[in-house]
């Protein structure tokens, strides 16, 4: 199977796709349906598809690939912590607003 080479000077489109959605993920939070999540995973799994096809045809944009990606998992790892705060917040308000553990049951007799 042979694949046709690309013009030296040509970028990987899918590699500016990774970029573009990378930096657009922190931007679409807003988007109702979609969010940033969607678009930080999009930014990642187009920034290996572009890798790949840029080392089987040559073309430039790895830089725009890897970055994509980085930005998409650093993404996705600001919003698993966030996530995990805002749970410990909970349950720190929860502990806060009712007492459990402060109190000590007392046994009458």
């Amino acid at each position: 199977m042979g694949y046709a080479t690309a013009a030296t000077g040509q970028t990987n489109s899918l590699a500016v796709i990774s970029l573009v959605a990378g930096i657009g993920s922190f931007f679409a939070h807003v988007i109702p349906g979609i969010g940033g999540l969607t678009v930080a995973i999009v930014a990642v799994v187009t920034g290996f598809m572009a890798r790949n096809q840029i080392k089987q045809t040559g073309e430039k944009g790895m830089g725009y690939a890897t970055a994509g990606i980085v930005i998409g998992f650093v993404h996705i790892a600001l919003l698993g912590l966030g996530i995990l705060l805002l749970l410990f917040l909970i349950f720190v308000v929860g502990l806060t607003l009712f007492g459990i553990g402060s109190h000590t049951a007392t046994s009458g007799g």
